[in-house]
C-alpha cells in the first residue's frame, strides 16, 4: 500500500536507479502482485491517521523540515539491515521494506519539485505520477540497498532545505493536483510528511511519536 498519489498513469519522476540481482526468485516475481492504491490520502489533513497514529493536523508546518531529517535517519536505521530480509515480503501484496525505502526516496523528490512549482509558478498544476508503474518500471525489489539508503538521504536533506527556505506568505502559496485537490506549502508540508512516517510504521511495526 503506498499513500502519497492517487493512481495515475505517467512516466516516473526520475530516471530509474541502477538496480542489482534479486536476493532469490520471489524479489522480482512478487512486484505485479500489488494492487494499487487509489485512495485518497488528504484526509489526513483533517484528523490523526488510525494506522502510524500521526496527528497530521498537529504538525507545525515550520518544523516539517527537521521531521523530514529525523524520518530519513530512521530509515537508514532500518536499511542496515541484512539485505534478504529487506527484500523479503511480509505478504505477496504488501511491499518489502527496500521497496517501501524506494518509494520513500521517490515521495522526497518528488515532493521537492512540486513545492519548488508552488514557490515559483501561482497555483501550479502538479505533473502527475504513477507510483505503481514507478515501482515496476525500476523495479524498487532488485535494488540495492545501500545505494538506496544514500539517495534517500540525499532526498531528504535537498527537500529539508526547500522547506527550511519557505517563510512567511510563502506558506500560503497553492498548488494544484489533477484529482482536484488543492494545497498550499503549509498544508502540502503536512500531507508529505505523513507518508514516510506512515511507511515507517509498515515496516518497523513503531508508531509516531
Amino acid at each position: 500500500m503506498t499513500t502519497a498519489e492517487n493512481t495515475v498513469v505517467t512516466a516516473p519522476v526520475t530516471a530509474p536507479a541502477a538496480v542489482t540481482a534479486p536476493a532469490d526468485g520471489e524479489a522480482a516475481a512478487a512486484t505485479d502482485a500489488i494492487t494499487p492504491d487509489d485512495k485518497d490520502w488528504t484526509w489526513v489533513l483533517e484528523r490523526s491517521c488510525p494506522d502510524c497514529g500521526l496527528d497530521t493536523p498537529a504538525v507545525v508546518p515550520e518544523e516539517v523540515a527537521g521531521l523530514v531529517r529525523a524520518n530519513a535517519a530512521s530509515w537508514l536505521a532500518a536499511l542496515d539491515a541484512e539485505e534478504d530480509g529487506l527484500r523479503r515480503r511480509p505478504r505477496p501484496d504488501v511491499w518489502s521494506a527496500l521497496e517501501y525505502a524506494c518509494h520513500v526516496r521517490d515521495v522526497f523528490r518528488l515532493f521537492h519539485v512540486r513545492l519548488n512549482l508552488m514557490l515559483d509558478q501561482d497555483g501550479p498544476l502538479f505533473p502527475n505520477w504513477d507510483q505503481d508503474e514507478t515501482a515496476l518500471a525500476e523495479r524498487y525489489g532488485e535494488q540495492d540497498p545501500r545505494t538506496v539508503a544514500a539517495e534517500l538521504a540525499e532526498a531528504a536533506e535537498i527537500l529539508a532545505g526547500g522547506f527550511d527556505r519557505v517563510s512567511g506568505e510563502q506558506w500560503q502559496r497553492t498548488g494544484n493536483r489533477s484529482d482536484g485537490a488543492r494545497f498550499t506549502v503549509a498544508s502540502f508540508s503536512r500531507y508529505l510528511i505523513h507518508d514516510p512516517v506512515h511507511h515507517l510504521h509498515d515496516v518497523t511495526g513503531v508508531p509516531a511519536a
